[in-house]
């Protein structure tokens, strides 16, 4: 037996149970992992209330990244050994002290990565390689804006960029989180909630705008973000914490001929080595020290209170359960 969080029904923080949870042998293609560190994500809240694109049946886990150490193997794993320290994401099931899980999917951490790092920035790093590398190639010389800088996403995405050579905008939500975005890599921090950040960028910018836009948020900034943008920008929608964009008329985009993408990692996951290309790149800037992890840590069973205080936006950096 293990203990583990599982849900009976969708709905708040309440419904969140540790339980003690049966756990077999590993089956074929599976192995055993003990978790070492727990990433959380606004996706898992949007699992426990049944309003994201996955939605388990009941009684169901939650929780879909973690770095764990593999136990035991089952029939017919040939890529991972009992004893190495693997990630994982995507995966449904992390908020547990141990599961199996199949073996296809899992990344050896490098050493000079620490497990609670690892955790953090599996999926968090992927993305930010897809979208600085991929989705936009950010260049030097280019103006990048990132939203909800001093989170644990932006704050990735700025010191990337950062390093990539471009100057960093980022907004914030509040004064409290103007220094930690500076320290992260932002040139200029815009605490949104005081300031109009499409002006301040006009300002910044001598009104030429922003090579690109990295939005999280959705809904509440759509016209902003569009008015941040140069001629020829990209507008990157990853994320909808105000809640899904409305439909967008083309003629919008098309006064200033921008392109817009609403980008998914599970289509970048999916190229070939799409998965081992971009955790190799994030995880190599982590141990070269070019990407700063300052993780928040929780308990395992104190997840509930993890979820309230992201939801509050009460949180900086990236959530870190620990079992």
């Amino acid at each position: 037996m293990v203990k583990a969080i599982r849900i009976q029904q969708y709905g708040g923080p309440e419904v969140m149970q540790f339980e003690d949870v049966d756990l077999p042998d590993p089956g074929p293609g599976e192995v055993r992992l003990t978790h070492r560190a727990i990433s959380v994500h606004f996706a898992d809240i949007m699992i426990r209330q049944g309003v994201y694109f996955i939605k388990p049946d009941m009684p169901a886990p939650l929780g879909l990244e973690a770095v764990g150490v593999v136990e035991a193997l089952g029939d017919g794993v040939d890529n991972v050994q009992v004893g190495d320290r693997v990630a994982y994401s995507f995966n449904l099931g992390s908020y547990s002290q141990a599961r199996n899980i199949p073996s296809a999917p899992l990344v050896k951490v490098p050493d000079g990565v620490k497990d609670i790092d690892a955790a953090a920035c599996m999926l968090r790093g992927m993305t930010a390689q897809y979208l600085l590398r991929q989705t936009y190639p950010v260049k030097a010389g280019d103006t990048i804006l990132v939203h909800a800088a001093a989170g644990g996403m932006g704050q990735l995405l700025s010191q990337w960029g950062k390093h990539l050579g471009a100057q960093v905008i980022g907004t914030v939500g509040s004064d409290a989180k103007v220094e930690l975005a500076k320290n992260n890599g932002c040139d200029h921090v815009i605490n949104y909630s005081t300031d109009d950040f499409a002006k301040r960028v006009a300002e910044i910018t001598n009104d030429e705008g922003v090579q690109v836009v990295y939005d999280s948020v959705g809904k509440d900034i759509y016209e902003q973000n569009v008015s941040s943008l140069a001629t020829l920008g990209y507008f990157v929608n990853y994320g909808n914490s105000s809640g899904p964009l409305e439909p967008i008329d083309p003629a919008e985009l098309n006064a200033k001929s921008l392109f817009f993408t609403k980008s998914s990692l599970r289509d970048y996951a999916a190229k070939p080595n799409g998965v081992a290309t971009m955790s190799s790149e994030a995880f190599g800037l982590i141990a070269k020290g070019v990407l700063k992890v300052t993780p928040q840590t929780y308990a395992l069973e104190d997840v509930a209170q993890a979820h309230i205080d992201m939801a509050a936006r009460n949180t900086t950096g990236q959530v870190v359960l620990l079992p």
